[in-house]
């Protein structure tokens, strides 16, 4: 019992890491049905970000206080990954929005490419370390040969994943932003008619997207010590495996989806194999799209006439 539970809080760890990254998947999705398979490299690309301004504070500027160094990591790879993303929207999306469907998701798989390529070129095949952050634990049972623990970059993450959950929720539901996003997913030409400016709203969609990715660029960064120029892919990946298990267009199913997919990735590799806990996760892809192809939340595509 102690070993469920200890794997069930790395479970929920991890899945809400994806969590994060599956909601860029699904907003841009919802609004203009393109998979923007880019957005995983965008995550990956903001754990360098991240990186590199930690080692700018604390070996350069000689920062000495991890929390607050953390703080200000967090909110400059957000900004800067979120100007990649309006410069990639606008240079390689924005264009194509009106050609044949192919022509956007081509280009995003162009776009994945050159990112993961880039990063390549200019930080090197090797991992790229962090020093240890936040590795103190509490202590949810001890005894009996098996201490159940908590860490505190493992509570961080929850905690972040909750509120930035919250706030984007309240955002899409109660605010002037919220309303044009909604009225551009259900139909943007209509929208464009009554007024709602149909490019800001994207521009700005992909914008706060890759800022929720590049939160979770961070949290993965300081939950594994490591990053290298390929984990953009797999989690870019698994992220959109969570947004379809929760159905494209719902922000709770692709959180939840996302921790679905990080439990069962956990425990396959906990009691099976961790050979293959890749292959576990991606067959609940297969499986949501012969089964029930809308999602745990996603609304049945209707056709218009």
């Amino acid at each position: 019992m102690d070993v469920f539970l200890q794997q069930l809080i790395n479970g929920v760890t991890l899945g809400s890491i994806y969590g994060l990254i599956a909601i860029g998947y699904t907003m841009v999705f919802g609004i203009i049905g393109m998979v923007n398979f880019a957005h995983g490299d965008v995550f990956m690309l903001s754990a360098f970000i991240a990186l590199i301004i930690f080692l700018i504070l604390t070996q350069i500027l000689g920062v000495g206080s991890l929390a607050f160094a953390f703080v200000i990591v967090l909110f400059a790879a957000m900004a800067l990954t979120s100007l990649w993303a309006w410069a990639i929207e606008r240079v390689a999306y924005r264009r194509l929005r009106g050609s044949f469907r192919l022509a956007p998701l081509i280009s995003a798989i162009g776009m994945s490419i050159f990112l993961s390529n880039l990063v390549y070129v200019l930080q090197g095949p090797r991992n790229k370390a962090l020093p240890p952050m936040f590795n103190d634990v509490i202590r949810v049972t001890q005894g009996g040969g098996y201490d159940v623990v908590v860490s505190y970059k493992q509570a961080l993450i929850v905690g972040v994943t909750a509120l930035l959950l919250a706030g984007f929720w309240l955002l899409v539901q109660k605010t002037s932003f919220g309303r044009a996003q909604r009225a551009c997913e259900q139909d943007a030409r209509m929208a464009a008619l009554l007024g709602v400016d149909v490019d800001r709203t994207v521009s700005l969609t992909f914008v706060i997207g890759a800022a929720l990715a590049a939160v979770a660029g961070v949290l993965y960064m300081v939950y594994y010590g490591v990053i290298n120029s390929s984990d953009g892919f797999v989690p870019g990946v698994k992220a959109f495996t969570a947004a379809v298990l929760g159905g494209v267009g719902s922000l709770p199913g692709a959180v939840l989806g996302g921790l679905a997919i990080g439990l069962v990735e956990t425990f396959w590799a906990a009691y099976f194999s961790s050979d293959y806990k890749d292959v576990a996760a991606f067959s609940i892809l297969i499986a949501t799209l012969i089964f029930m192809p809308s999602g745990l939340f996603g609304r049945p595509d209707v056709e218009k006439v």
